[in-house]
């Protein structure tokens, strides 16, 4: 089992604006490079939807499809995988007002179920899914602040990860 987290700080932003932002899945594709596809089933307004993804993942694509529960009083999405590759793939979004900003944080864990690939399938996904989370939020809010080691090239250079 992996545990991915990212953190971030949107400057200046009301926390229900980066909520509703961040939940239109349909747009991760043209924020983040590592995006081949998403296909929102179902969203807010209602409580519980479901969305299935596409990223680009080493030579192919890494695919799931995963139920998506909204918490709009808690400023919290929780998402846990119906089916795909991921033998295990659940996490959350959770945004807390901090005065005038948004503090952004994603966490996920999940696991390939294959435990000699682990060393080798493990460290990209986790890359690849940081790197996800970064581009999303930051061509969001472009003035948001990633907190901890995450680098994003240019576009150009991640999608052949």
């Amino acid at each position: 089992m992996r545990h991915v987290e990212l953190d971030a700080v949107v400057p200046d932003e009301n926390a229900r604006t980066v909520y509703e932002s961040i939940a239109r899945f349909d747009r991760f594709p043209s924020l983040a490079p590592h995006v081949s596809a998403t296909t929102v089933h179902g969203t807010l307004p209602d409580p519980e939807g479901s969305s299935s993804w596409e990223l680009h993942f080493r030579s192919g694509l890494l695919r799931w499809t995963e139920e998506d529960h909204f918490a709009q009083d808690e400023l919290e999405i929780r998402f846990e995988q119906e089916d795909g590759d991921f033998d295990s793939f659940a996490g959350k979004w959770a945004l807390t007002q901090d005065g005038a900003d948004v503090v952004v944080h994603f966490e996920v864990d999940f696991d390939f179920g294959i435990p000699s690939l682990e060393g080798i399938l493990d460290p990209i996904a986790e890359r690849v899914i940081k790197e996800t989370v970064a581009w999303a939020v930051t061509g969001l809010f472009d003035r948001t602040q990633l907190r901890g080691e995450v680098e994003l090239g240019t576009p150009a250079d991640i999608v052949g990860v």
